[in-house]
C-alpha cells in the first residue's frame, strides 16, 4: 500500500475515532450548556485540536524511541479518562457545569479606553455594549471567536481531550508501529489521523447541538431534560468503565491486562 493510500485511511480512521463512545459522551454533556450552533462546533475544533496535540506529542516519542508502555500504565492513563466523564457527570447533574460557564462568559466586553495619555485595552463585565469614562473615550470591540466562548470554554474541551489523548496515544502510536516501518510516514499519519479527528468531532457536536439549541429556544423544560440526561450517561460511562479498567482488567490486581483499542 502506497504512503498516500495510507495518509487517507488514516483521515478515515481520525474521523471514526471521533465517535467512540467515551468522546461522544464527554463531548455530549460539554455541548449541552451551549446555547448557540457555532459555539458547539468550535468547542468540537478545540476538543480535536487537545486529542491531536497529545495524541503527536506521546505518540511521536512511542515511534521514535520505541518506548514500550507498561500494561499498568496504560491502564491508568484509561482510568484517568473514566474519573473525566464522573466529574463531567457529577458537575451537569449539579448545575456547577453551566452556572461556571454563564459566570466566566456572562457580559463580558474588550473595551479600548482612549486617554491623551495612556490609551489601553482591557475586558470587563457589564450590561450595556460601551461604558463611558469620564476622562476619556471608550470603544467597544466587536467580540471575537473565542471571546464569544470565554476562557473557562475555551480551556475546558483542550483540558479534557487532553486526558482523553494520552489514553488514546499509546494505542494508536502501537497500532501504527505494527503496521507503517518508516518513522516519518508514522509521524505524518498522527498528524493526518489528528486531522481527521478534529473533523469527525467538529461534525458531531454540530449535530449534537443542534436539537440542544432548538429545545433552550422553544422548550425550556426540555433542554434541562437533556442537560441532566447527559449528565447521567455521563457518570454512568464512566462509573462503568473505572470499574471495568479497575476491576475486570486488574488495574488495582496483581496482574493488569491491556488491550490498546
Amino acid at each position: 500500500m502506497s504512503p498516500l493510500s495510507i495518509l487517507g485511511i488514516g483521515l478515515l480512521l481520525g474521523m471514526r475515532h471521533a465517535t467512540d463512545a467515551d468522546h461522544v459522551v464527554a463531548v455530549s454533556t460539554i455541548v449541552s450548556t451551549q446555547k448557540n450552533i457555532f459555539s458547539s462546533t468550535l468547542i468540537g475544533a478545540l476538543w480535536g485540536i487537545g486529542h491531536t496535540i497529545t495524541v503527536f506529542l506521546v505518540g511521536s516519542l512511542i515511534i521514535i524511541f520505541h518506548i514500550v508502555i507498561p500494561p499498568r500504565i496504560g491502564l491508568t492513563l484509561e482510568f484517568f479518562v473514566a474519573i473525566a466523564l464522573i466529574v463531567l457527570g457529577i458537575m451537569s447533574l449539579t448545575g456547577i457545569l453551566e452556572t461556571i460557564t454563564q459566570k466566566l462568559t456572562h457580559g463580558t466586553h474588550t473595551h479600548i479606553h482612549l486617554f491623551s495619555h495612556h490609551p489601553h485595552i482591557h475586558m470587563h463585565e457589564h450590561e450595556s455594549p460601551t461604558m463611558p469614562e469620564e476622562s476619556g473615550k471608550t470603544i467597544t470591540l466587536k467580540p471575537g471567536i473565542f471571546d464569544r466562548l470565554g476562557a473557562y470554554q475555551i480551556f475546558r474541551p483542550l483540558v479534557v481531550e487532553l486526558i482523553h489523548g494520552l489514553a488514546g496515544s499509546a494505542a494508536i502510536a502501537l497500532l501504527i508501529l505494527g503496521s507503517i516501518s518508516n518513522p516519518l510516514v508514522a509521524l505524518v499519519y498522527l498528524l493526518i489521523f489528528g486531522i481527521g479527528t478534529i473533523i469527525g468531532m467538529m461534525m458531531i457536536t454540530t449535530a449534537i447541538g443542534l436539537p440542544i439549541v432548538f429545545s433552550l429556544k422553544r422548550f425550556t423544560s426540555l433542554h434541562k431534560s437533556i442537560t441532566i440526561i447527559s449528565g447521567i450517561i455521563s457518570l454512568s460511562f464512566g462509573l462503568f468503565l473505572a470499574y471495568e479498567i479497575g476491576i475486570q482488567d486488574h488495574l488495582f490486581g496483581q496482574n493488569p491486562v491491556w488491550e490498546p483499542r
